[in-house]
């Protein structure tokens, strides 16, 4: 009887809606890319790549309308741009504090090295002066070259190497080894990955803009650099626009928005190693990107390991080392017009 007595009650409630199953929530298209970075800091996706479980999601600090980037860092991510809007899983921050991806990374050995070049700072908009290591081509120029530092800071093996280049190309263009740290450096791993985490892409931005505008707005730009600085050639020559004649990535994570490679003014040399992270899969992704976006990759896997063109590195390939320097130079070469 007493069963009677609430079974109308419950059909009236149920017929206004108050027990109807929760609806699961879907993702807006600009909500989707950042499912699989998400999942990899231990948050649950449902099957469905446009379906997400947003109570598990919120649970780790994480709000669907407003990102927070800090906490989404601490669970051991930090995006290039960490907002719904962007791909979180462009650059090589989200290796940085991977014990595994540290340990592809040894010690530098110290070099002796005296160098002709001079430290120069840049004013950038947000006031804050950037930091670079200029040698100035022999006679007035407008040919430049943008060298960008690894993991480790710009470090006397990158000013070594730029030297290299500038004498390489007869003196004849002007050499900009970019500070990315703002006067910070490492020789740990641990801290190395602690300095390219702490970066901000809005800083990043700002400092190789700085660095354009110091060239001048009729200079001719290349770009080549390494590990970190691979990914920053490509990010460089992005930004460089029409000013952008070529860039040389040696193993970087490459820029996966289809759109932003569309904008490249400029043809692509790869210079890639045998490795797990920035592997033979992403490389094969990143050419058919440039070819989505209607651009030319040019590029190589050798068989060292990762960081095999450093001098300074343990694992220094000698062998496969000259074989990209001679690439990227030959390449460089032409599209500056040496």
């Amino acid at each position: 009887m007493t069963k009677l007595f609430y079974l109308p009650i419950f059909l009236f409630f149920s017929f206004l809606g108050l027990f109807r199953p929760a609806k699961k929530t879907v993702l807006a298209p600009n909500d989707i890319t950042v499912c699989h970075s998400i999942q990899a800091v231990g948050l649950n996706r449902n099957n469905s790549d446009t379906q997400f479980d947003f109570q598990k999601y919120a649970s780790n600090g994480l709000n669907r309308n407003n990102f927070d980037s800090q906490r989404y860092a601490s669970n051991g991510l930090n995006g290039m741009a960490l907002n719904l809007n962007s791909n979180t899983t462009d650059g090589m921050h989200q290796f940085a504090s991977d014990p595994n991806f540290q340990a592809l990374h040894f010690t530098p050995k110290a070099i002796d090295f005296e160098g002709i070049g001079n430290m120069i700072t840049m004013p950038t908009v947000d006031s804050l002066a950037a930091k670079a290591y200029f040698i100035k081509a022999k006679s007035k120029s407008k040919k430049w070259l943008f060298v960008y530092q690894e993991w480790w800071g710009l470090n006397d093996n990158i000013k070594q190497y730029a030297e290299k280049f500038y004498n390489s190309f007869d003196e004849k263009v002007n050499v900009l080894a970019i500070d990315m740290y703002d006067g910070k450096s490492a020789t740990e791993a641990k801290e190395a990955g602690k300095l390219m985490q702490g970066v901000k892409e809005a800083r990043l931005n700002n400092i190789v803009n700085s660095a354009v505008a110091f060239a001048g707005k009729k200079a001719l730009i290349g770009n080549v650099g390494w590990c970190f600085g691979g990914s920053w050639s490509l990010k460089s020559a992005i930004l460089g626009k029409k000013q952008t004649v070529g860039s040389v990535m040696y193993y970087g994570m490459p820029v996966k928005d289809v759109e932003q490679l569309k904008t490249l003014n400029s043809d692509v040399l790869g210079l890639f190693a045998t490795e797990n992270y920035i592997s033979k899969v992403v490389v094969e992704e990143f050419a058919l990107n440039m070819k989505t976006a209607g651009k030319q990759l040019e590029y190589k896997i050798f068989p060292g390991v990762h960081g095999f063109a450093n001098p300074s590195n343990p694992k220094y390939d000698k062998e496969n080392a000259d074989i990209a320097y001679e690439m990227a130079t030959s390449y460089l070469k032409k599209r500056l017009k040496i």
